[in-house]
């Protein structure tokens, strides 16, 4: 967006989805399987569907300001945290603990197991990532690195849910985890997450001022002062551990990384400082809609929140990117 973007349209985006956020936490709070005035269970609903919606909230911030982090790193409004692999390597992660669940759960809370290793499965593949990175190798470097890493977990992850297979209900689970859903989410796992999101964002919001300068050019941002290999590498880390947090809550869900922070930079702009806080509130949206979606469509089972994402998300990208073609 060229020139400055003015003050008042950015406390108008931000209020319009502080309005999203209260309608979709009021249908999530309502709508469901069971009744809020049943006298015995109507407070375990509430706390349930409340719990749902927070970790929605949290999983979705976390891989929207993790998708303004990318895009910011690599110039381009096109990319999105898997292509650095830390999203393939969280999701195989939580596919291990699943196939591995019960040798783990010695050291390892049941309810935990999941949240770990999709945590572990992150982190693992970021060291990968920058021991295979030389010092001071340029973003294509990086971009194709993290490209071919994605693809080697990916291809991973598929070996595990082709074994998982040979037992029905270990199948299921693993499948499940892997087309993402809020389902199964407990207190334990928003614990685990919420400090991670939370410094994640924290971080990210204080790197603004060099990824702003980065938009330039990395030769005009050194020139200005920024240490762009430092600089790259931190990024790196905080895209991780924010698609870490997401993945451990929500499973494998795409489209929010990308399609979320590609439509707020139409609106407000590409200034990070403003459009960090933005993305993480509108993934949160973006992912609590799509929930209440899941839960509201007729099927047999519950639809995964992956697919809900992705027929929402995919039609949108391709709206916005023609627009982005067309003007």
């Amino acid at each position: 967006m060229a020139g400055p973007v003015p003050p008042v349209r950015t406390a108008l985006v931000a209020g319009g989805l502080l309005a999203a956020l209260a309608a979709v936490a009021a249908a999530g709070l309502q709508l469901g399987a069971g009744s809020l005035d049943d006298p015995t269970h109507g407070a375990i609903f509430l706390e349930l569907r409340a719990l749902r919606f927070g970790a929605a909230v949290l999983a979705g911030s976390g891989l929207a300001a993790g998708g303004v982090l990318v895009q910011g790193l690599f110039r381009n409004p096109l990319a999105s945290p898997s292509i650095l692999g830390t999203t393939a390597g969280a999701s195989l992660g939580g596919q291990l603990v699943l196939l591995l669940g019960g040798g783990l759960a010695v050291s390892v809370r049941p309810e935990m197991l999941l949240s770990v290793g999709s945590v572990t499965g992150a982190l693992v593949a970021l060291l990968v990532l920058l021991a295979l990175l030389r010092k001071g190798a340029d973003r294509v470097t990086l971009l194709l690195t993290g490209f071919v890493l994605s693809t080697l977990l990916v291809a991973a992850g598929s070996f595990v849910v082709s074994v998982a297979q040979e037992q029905h209900e270990l199948g299921r689970a693993v499948v499940a985890f892997t087309l993402g859903g809020l389902g199964g989410v407990g207190w334990a796992q928003v614990i685990l997450a919420a400090p991670l999101v939370g410094i994640g964002l924290v971080a990210a919001w204080l790197w603004s001022g060099p990824l702003d300068l980065l938009l330039s050019g990395e030769t005009e941002a050194a020139a200005l002062g920024v240490d762009v290999v430092r600089a790259r590498r931190w990024v790196v880390v905080w895209v991780a551990i924010l698609t870490a947090a997401g993945v451990a809550l929500g499973g494998n869900v795409a489209f929010v990384g990308l399609v979320v922070p590609h439509a707020l930079r139409r609106i407000v702009g590409a200034e990070h400082r403003r459009l960090i806080p933005l993305a993480a509130l509108g993934g949160g949206v973006f992912l609590a809609g799509c929930d209440v979606i899941a839960r509201l469509v007729p099927t047999r089972a519950e639809m995964p929140l992956g697919v809900v994402t992705g027929l929402i998300g995919a039609p949108l990208f391709l709206w916005l990117l023609r627009k982005t073609v067309t003007t």
